[in-house]
């Protein structure tokens, strides 16, 4: 290592917090309430919960364990002795044997009980799927207030005609209003997949160590009915009506995957807006908010940068990179469990989770403060519009007595000659003018401006963006009404 190397790394700052990464999901981005979700705060309190619910639900089913144990460890479910479990931690190399050991320590009376027929993955994976579900339920609700955010604004833009574009190339018009919609459409699409999961998943249950149950049956001398009904009470405790009927020792890593997959759904759609409204504001139509003091570039003191916009589109390609992560592990377990899992799963959900918090809170944000820019976006519909109306121009004059195939062959020297002057020469398209001062076209003169009217060319832009904010979202949001009132944070 040379010297200036080893300057650097030995180097002792002078704020000694500051010394050990920290994630900008959780330091920079992220929500209070996804961070706390996957925190060692809630994963903690819930093992302690599902060994009071396992200690409870064995204790009803005739084992000698006592109300005062019971309540012993009730007492203790959330202030969590951490110091004691990574000390022990650190000696016998082991999580869950460490927290056992902990929570002994502060509620003696009940260490013999804790943990009880149990293996390991009765409390990390039954946590697993508690935060999963917790996760899911935090981005259903986002998901709904940003559908929300946008229905208002397509509502509001239903109406305005602007230039819709094929391969970014000028097509015909559409409407502002039904442009979100697009938008809208997908989020609706990922609200169904993120409900179908959360509503679905299931518990692990009280499996045993490879999935049969075996120390269970033990327990309560070969009763298969009891060993069914401590599964079901521990279950419904933990608020599941459902519980995977056959597992290994941990539940199938698929149900990682289909989580994941619907974020990456909603990874897909952010995307895509985020593309959009970074072509929008290139082509000043559309913008997401810029605060009176924010900066847009450190050299370019003029520039209005799409930050927000192009954060969601950093995150999200993230996120839609971590589906690999779960569908690669459920490929890989071995028979009824291996290990392999346990370090990618403790990375892979938690920042899925959190990434996708984040791009939410930002489309959140943009979505309720964005701004239109309607005269730009008219004159962008005038420089295309004589292209786009030299049909109906043509059309109207034939009916009127011309020959369509000398006024075709007009309208196409006239639109090259037209656009000769606006690419080479950087004029403004004169083809209405061209067509105006042609004596083949003078019938027509008196419509070239009704022709023109851009609401002639949106079809059912409008009428689209109403019928389908009336019977596809505003039944989505009233159903969810108790959801709404979110707003979007974006710290920096």
């Amino acid at each position: 290592m040379s010297q200036r190397a080893k300057a650097i790394t030995d180097s002792t700052p002078r704020n000694a917090t500051r010394r050990r990464y920290e994630s900008p999901l959780t330091g920079r981005y992220g929500s209070a309430e996804m961070s706390y979700i996957f925190s060692p705060q809630f994963k903690f309190s819930t093992w302690r919960k599902l060994w009071v619910a396992l200690a409870v639900g064995e204790r009803m089913l005739g084992l000698p364990i006592s109300e005062k144990q019971i309540k012993q460890l009730e007492k203790h479910v959330d202030d969590i002795n951490f110091d004691v479990a990574e000390a022990k931690e650190k000696e016998i190399r082991h999580d869950v044997m460490s927290h056992v050991y902990a929570y002994g320590q502060q509620a003696p009376d009940a260490k013999g009980i804790i943990h009880l027929g149990a293996t390991s993955a009765y409390v990390t994976d039954n946590t697993d799927l508690i935060q999963i579900r917790a996760g899911l339920e935090l981005v259903a609700k986002k998901l709904v207030n940003v559908i929300n955010a946008l229905a208002k604004f397509a509502d509001e833009y239903a109406d305005l005609p602007t230039l819709a574009y094929t391969h970014f190339q000028a097509a015909q018009p559409t409407t502002v209003g039904k442009r979100a919609c697009l938008w809208i459409q997908d989020l609706l699409l990922d609200l169904e997949d993120i409900e179908r999961v959360h509503d679905t998943l299931p518990f692990l249950g009280v499996k045993g160590t490879t999935g049969t149950q075996a120390s269970f049956l033990e327990l309560f001398a070969g009763d298969i009915k009891k060993v069914q009904r401590l599964e079901h009470l521990v279950a419904e405790s933990m608020g599941f009506d459902r519980v995977l009927a056959v597992s290994g020792q941990t539940y199938t890593r698929k149900l990682d995957y289909r989580a994941l997959a619907g974020l990456c759904g909603v990874a897909q759609s952010a995307h895509k807006f985020a593309n959009d409204l970074r072509l929008l504001a290139h082509l000043k139509q559309i913008e997401e908010p810029f605060e009176k003091e924010q900066v847009g570039s450190s050299a370019m003191a003029y520039k209005r940068n799409p930050m927000r916009a192009e954060r969601m589109t950093g995150l999200a390609r993230h996120l839609i990179v971590l589906i690999m992560d779960p569908a690669l592990t459920a490929a890989e377990q071995w028979f009824e469990r291996t290990l392999d899992d346990s370090a990618n799963k403790r990375i892979a959900v938690a920042e899925a989770f959190l990434t996708a918090d984040v791009v939410l809170e930002i489309y959140l944000n943009v979505a309720s403060n964005l701004v239109v820019y309607p005269e730009v976006i008219k004159a962008h519909l005038a420089a295309e519009m004589p292209f786009m109306a030299s049909e109906n121009l043509m059309m109207e004059a034939v009916k009127r007595g011309g020959d369509r195939q000398e006024l075709h062959e007009l309208i196409r020297q006239h639109s090259q000659d037209a656009a000769r002057e606006v690419k080479e020469h950087g004029r403004p398209n004169d083809l209405l003018q061209r067509i105006a001062s042609d004596e083949a076209f003078a019938s027509v003169h008196d419509k070239i401006e009704e022709i023109t009217d851009p609401r002639r060319y949106v079809g059912l832009s409008a009428q689209q963006t109403r019928e389908f904010l009336r019977m596809q979202v505003r039944p989505v949001l009233k159903a969810r009404r108790a959801w709404l009132g979110l707003s979007g944070t974006v710290s920096v």
